[in-house]
Formats: structure tokens, C-alpha cells, sequence
């Protein structure tokens, strides 16, 4: 990320970040909260496929397959939380024939109004790396290809 939100505060493992603070308090926000928030906006957009890096999805497939486990919102997301602002990068395959640009544009518009809606946080920037580009025949089972040659 080129520029970082000011004001980040390491408690554990977790950045935490002030993002509304009043005469009666504070509140706080996880990282792993605008986590899942920018992930789960970025696939409400038509045009994404699917998160993540080819290994992080393999992972992925196989953790969800386990009896009792959870989608990873926020899988091919990673944030950086300041006190008052937030930079995300985002991990995307694009579905083929989809306008990369428009989806990009697409994709940065629902995640600010998202996080910044959701958190109080301002999103700073959205950067958006297409690892892959989803085609048709991706989705042919190995043993229907076998029958079709």
C-alpha cells in the first residue's frame, strides 16, 4: 500500500483503531472487522469470481470442507487500520468478459460505502489486484473431461 492510515495501535495480534471517540467513550474496530466487511462487499459485485491467490483459494476449498467450518469472509483481503482512516488491497479473479476497469471502479465504490458506512472509518484507498480471469471451462469436472476427449 503506498500511503498508510495514521495512527495504528498493535494490542496482540490485532491492530485496533479508534474510529468514533466522544465525552462518554470510545469505540473501537478490529482490523478483522473491515476485513470481512471489504470482503464480503467486494463479492456482492457481478463480475467477481472468486478471492484470493490460486494457493490461498485451494486452502480455502479444503477448510470449507471440513464439517462445521466457515466461509473466509475475508480471504484475498488485507487491511491496514488507522484511528480514523483505513487502506485495503484486494486479491480479486475476475469472471471472463466482465470490463476489468468497470469492475475495479465497481468494486471500490461498494467497498468505501461499505467500510466507511459500516465503520466510520474513511477508506483512503482500495487497491485491486486481478490474479486470474475465471473462464467457462474452469468449471468442467476433471472426469467430464476425460469422457469428452
Amino acid at each position: 500500500m503506498t500511503s498508510r492510515p495514521t495512527g495504528a495501535t498493535n494490542v496482540g495480534t490485532a491492530t485496533v483503531v479508534s474510529a468514533l471517540s466522544s465525552s462518554k467513550g470510545t469505540t473501537t474496530i478490529n482490523d478483522v472487522v473491515v476485513s470481512k466487511i471489504a470482503g464480503i462487499a467486494t463479492n456482492e459485485v457481478d463480475g467477481v469470481h472468486a478471492m484470493g491467490s490460486g494457493a490461498a483459494r485451494a486452502m480455502g476449498s479444503l477448510r470449507e470442507r471440513i464439517p462445521g467450518s466457515t466461509t473466509n469472509q475475508s480471504r484475498g483481503v488485507t487491511v491496514e487500520v488507522g484511528e480514523t482512516q483505513a487502506a485495503i488491497d484486494l486479491s480479486i479473479v475476475a469472471q471472463y468478459g466482465v470490463a476489468i476497469a468497470d469492475l475495479a471502479e465497481g468494486i471500490r465504490r461498494n467497498v468505501i460505502a461499505s467500510v466507511e458506512r459500516m465503520t466510520g472509518l474513511e477508506v483512503v484507498e482500495v487497491n485491486i489486484n486481478v490474479t486470474d480471469v475465471h473462464l467457462p471451462e474452469d468449471d468442467v469436472a476433471p472426469e467430464q473431461e476425460q469422457r469428452v476427449q
